[in-house]
């Protein structure tokens, strides 16, 4: 596989942008994006066996089962990271290694019906409530330790609109790729 296709499969979206400023509307269409999330991915992978939930969407990486349950784990830290950023003065979140976690024993192997239960659920609540931000909401900040930086509110939207449709390519460019459409 040459390095084009191998970063193309990788990133079949293209890598994260950072916003530059807040827009009011560009952060509406991102919290659409994360609201259609759960449905768009329980949708794509209802007929998936268990033999092919199992199996890598690209050479070393992770099983179409630990895509599944990486995107609720990280969704439900950013969701808590964001409460965090609306109720207190730049907190600094925690970070986490997302790897080491997609290897934990429950990742690898526990149904999906799970995970895909806690996203239906996580962006009802987290739609709901980011519906009801003002832009002075959509302004505030967290400091991640990682990055050295203060992450606004409006990125971090933008970042997990991203980061819904980059991993439910991950899932349909796999099975394209497969045939398994």
């Amino acid at each position: 596989m040459n390095e084009m296709t191998t970063d193309t499969i990788r990133y079949p979206i293209g890598k994260f942008t950072r916003p530059e400023k807040f827009r009011k509307g560009e952060t509406k269409r991102f919290i659409r994006e994360i609201e259609r999330f759960p449905k768009r991915m329980k949708d794509t992978v209802k007929t998936l066996s268990p033999e092919q939930l199992d199996t890598a969407y690209r050479e070393s990486g992770w099983t179409l089962r630990q895509v599944i349950h990486h995107c609720a784990d990280s969704h439900m830290n950013a969701f808590s990271r964001m409460r965090k950023a609306i109720t207190e003065d730049n907190p600094t979140i925690m970070a986490y290694d997302q790897d080491q976690w997609a290897n934990l024993q429950d990742s690898r192997s526990a149904d999906i019906k799970f995970s895909l239960n806690i996203l239906w659920n996580l962006h009802k609540r987290w739609g709901m409530w980011m519906r009801t931000f003002d832009k002075p909401e959509f302004l505030r900040t967290y400091h991640h330790p990682e990055q050295g930086r203060d992450v606004p509110v409006y990125e971090v939207i933008a970042l997990y609109a991203w980061h819904c449709n980059h991993h439910l390519a991950h899932v349909t460019g796999h099975k394209e790729r497969s045939g398994w459409t």
